[in-house]
């Protein structure tokens, strides 16, 4: 036994196959294991008390460290949670169809845990061990580590399950059994302060109860054990769910925390009479629901979705049943999973595994429990918008299912896309991860969705779009790849997030050139002037800016000619396709209807002019049929024409014939670049559209067992034994690149790990992806033979 490794598997849902094994350091067999909110760290605790905490390598998603942990020697951790950042934005199920997203979500007053100076959310953990104690860790800013632990009450008792839940107030409660039926489940309020530089645990009673099932003398002894104690959610402590079991079946019960009035005696109220409000109030469990007898439940995953449903909403859960995120899952120990309502406990869908049966009469049922243990799930965890359900069965294989938002019954297309289309907007607008609801977006549901998304968007205020510019972009582009007529359209989006990104980082590089600074910064001014002149002259438009506030040294414009190259050739690109625009699936097809970008792109064509100037090295180099052709005043004069075309989104124009024709004559003048458009993805979602079961096998990819890249994307990517280029730094890697290299999760943008300039202004650009990619996704390291 003491050559036992006990180790830790991350997986990312997109590349199931791709597991990075980690040998935890554990003594004793892992107990607990928790994600912080971001996914980026990970909390693992075993029978020996020990807690460890993980965090990504240089943030990736396949490279992990222990960096700091805790311990309550000897002493098993039963329950295990990251400490509340005090972030709630809860879920408005009937204004769904608000035009606001302001009704539709709404920040939640929640306070957190344990506060810095300002109010900064305090990181750490909390842990309850089976001897009854509580034990809390607080990372501070510098990395130190505070550690308390305290009994939850005087007498301590065995503590065979717990869990952990959050008040709006920033307090913590505790739920605890000692697993048999025949005790209460006790309930404690944890209050965490620091003190003189040391964390101090306060701990209170709160009301317990007894489970419905053991106060019936009838039934009292048929659940001997309390096998499962969760509360429906996190941040709501008012609500609790218990599972009571015996060889065979179990029972779920569904409570309620609630204020209650207490009675005064009459003797009391002519001396005192009770006015208004002050009626003393009592906090007492209520039983909410309870369910029939079922099959022996194996383990339970409860919704992470915030929905604002109350106590008392029974009826509104009753009518919006079918919405996703309202059901909590069930799994069996006959294989079957059931998704019931997480307030009325009445099934909404069932799904039975390839080893259970459905039953038909009672014998049915015996001859399966007399046969051997069928394959069940040992443990499950549903996905943020509860739309897909993970799950690892007594046989250690890990399986994902797709819960279908209509739960099995019969929804017209419309509710269909309403009910992804909000969930689409709450990841958008939480920054979530929007992956488990592209599982349930069909070909021809794309158009709709991109359509809508966009509708919804545009009627938000101009803040708020701004904020949202770049994730509403790369959630189109996720939607779009999942229908092969509007594959085109990603390289359009995947385009787009890098040309705002190099918009903003260029201009963020031009400083005023006196020291009392103007209300408008220098790119503000930029754009607003290029807005009002419309001259298809780029030395005209140069005129009307200061350019001693474009003055840069000579080394950073150097270090960003492959971003300005970049634009360049974009430009020539783009103008050469015009006469082409006809064709939707020629990748840049939507960049010539779109005014904003090509907006974007004239400002950007005047500062690499001026910048030009200054360093004529930097300019972008193109091949020309005529030494004596000015290339850069020609692409600004047709940019410019084009551009007037389409300034006005509510009544563009189509270019003129003169304009075309000058985009015709563009290839014999100049030698039109490839646009390296789409990285090769190589994930799981674009596999999963025909809703037919995949085998997969860890550490082989699809490829290697019968799947190959998709059809759709093979005008667009390139072919094995081409050369490659780093995406994000525009930089040539050869065929078989020999530098170390990182890849999106999501989209698959390929760059280096290591950067090879040292520049300040390097520095900036590449800082931007640092933690995430254009897209948002995580990054993964990859091997060179992956090349």
């Amino acid at each position: 036994m003491s050559d036992l490794t006990h180790m830790v598997h991350i997986i990312d849902t997109e590349h199931p196959w791709d597991v990075y094994s980690i040998n935890s350091g554990h003594v004793e067999i892992i107990t607990c294991l928790e994600w912080d909110q971001s996914g980026s760290r990970l909390l693992s605790a075993d029978a020996d008390g020990h807690i460890k905490c993980w965090s990504m390598t240089d943030h990736l998603a396949n490279s992990w460290e222990n960096t700091v942990g805790s311990m309550v020697e000897g002493d098993p951790v039963v329950a295990l949670s990251w400490l509340h950042n005090g972030v709630k934005l809860a879920l408005h199920v009937e204004k769904s169809g608000a035009s606001n997203f302001g009704e539709k979500f709404s920040r939640v007053k929640f306070s957190p845990s344990l506060t810095l100076f300002g109010g900064k959310p305090m990181e750490g953990w909390i842990a309850v061990t089976i001897s009854g104690l509580v034990t809390v860790s607080l990372l501070k800013p510098n990395g130190q580590v505070l550690t308390s632990t305290e009994s939850l009450c005087r007498l301590r008792c065995r503590v065979a399950l717990a869990d952990i839940a959050f008040t709006g107030g920033g307090n913590i409660v505790v739920a605890t059994s000692d697993g048999s039926s025949t005790s209460p489940v006790q309930f404690y309020k944890v209050c965490v302060s620091v003190v003189n530089e040391k964390c101090k645990i306060d701990t209170e009673i709160l009301p317990s109860l007894f489970m419905r099932c053991t106060t019936n003398p009838a039934r009292k002894d048929k659940y001997p054990a309390i096998t499962h104690l969760k509360f429906l959610a996190r941040d709501m402590s008012e609500q609790v769910l218990l599972c009571a079991s015996n060889q065979n079946t179990s029972i779920v019960e569904c409570w309620s925390l609630r204020k209650e009035g207490l009675p005064v005696n009459n003797i009391f109220q002519q001396i005192s009479p009770v006015v208004g409000d002050k009626q003393p109030m009592i906090l007492k469990w209520r039983i909410l629901s309870a369910t029939n007898d079922l099959d022996r439940v194996s383990a339970v995953a409860l919704p992470k979705l915030p929905i604002s449903l109350t106590n008392t909403d029974l009826k509104v859960a009753n009518d919006t049943k079918f919405f996703p995120g309202l059901g909590l899952a069930l799994a069996f120990h006959d294989g079957s999973v059931h998704i019931v309502h997480r307030l009325s406990l009445q099934t909404m869908a069932v799904f039975y595994g390839s080893s259970s049966q459905r039953p038909v009469d009672e014998q049915t049922i015996k001859r399966q429990r007399t046969a051997s243990p069928l394959v069940h799930f040992k443990a499950m965890q549903l996905s943020w918008t509860s739309l897909a359900l993970v799950g690892i069965d007594n046989h250690g294989k890990l399986s994902m299912l797709r819960i279908i938002p209509s739960m099995g019954h019969a929804l017209d297309m419309n509710m269909s896309l309403r009910h992804l289309l909000f969930l689409l907007e709450y990841c958008m607008v939480t920054g979530y991860d929007w992956w488990d609801i592209l599982l349930h977006v069909q070909p021809n549901m794309v158009q709709n969705l991109v359509e809508k998304l966009h509708e919804e968007y545009m009627r938000q205020n101009a803040a708020l779009q701004q904020v949202l510019s770049t994730r509403i972009v790369a959630m189109k582009a996720s939607l779009c790849k999942l229908s092969s007529s509007t594959v085109a359209r990603v390289c359009d989006y995947h385009a787009k997030l890098f040309l705002i990104a190099i918009s903003c980082t260029l201009k963020s590089l031009l400083r005023p050139h006196f020291l009392n600074t103007p209300d408008k910064s220098p790119g503000d001014r930029l754009t607003e002037i290029c807005s009002k002149i419309t001259d298809i002259d780029i030395d005209k438009v140069m005129i009307n800016l200061k350019t001693e506030e474009f003055v840069l040294e000579m080394t950073t414009l150097q270090s960003l000619q492959q971003l300005i190259q970049w634009v360049g050739d974009f430009v020539l690109y783009l103008l050469a396709s015009l006469p082409n625009q006809g064709s939707p699936v020629r990748p840049g097809h939507s960049f010539l209807r779109d005014g904003a970008a090509l907006g974007m792109l004239r400002e950007l064509m005047v500062v690499i002019r001026i910048w030009g100037l200054l360093k004529p090295s930097c300019l972008p180099v193109y091949t020309a049929t005529s030494d004596t052709q000015d290339s850069m005043s020609l692409l600004f004069r047709l940019l410019t024409k084009l551009w007037l075309c389409c300034r006005d989104e509510n009544h563009p124009t189509e270019p003129d014939d003169t304009l075309i024709d000058e985009c015709c004559l563009l290839p014999s003048q100049l030698l039109i670049p490839n646009i390296d458009w789409l990285p090769i993805n190589d994930g799981i979602i674009s596999k999963l559209q025909n809703k037919q079961l995949v085998r997969l096998q860890f550490g082989k990819a699809p490829g290697l067992i019968g799947y190959t890249v998709s059809s759709q994307f093979d005008a667009f990517v390139r072919a094995p034994g081409q050369p490659k280029i780093d995406h994000l730094r525009q930089l040539h890697l050869g065929a078989y690149p020999t530098e170390e290299c990182k890849s999106c999760t999501r989209c698959g943008c390929v760059t280096m790990l290591k950067s090879p300039n040292k520049t300040t202004a390097v520095k900036q650009w590449e800082q931007r992806w640092i933690k995430n990619c254009l897209c948002g996704g995580l990054w993964r390291r990859m091997p060179l033979s992956y090349f």
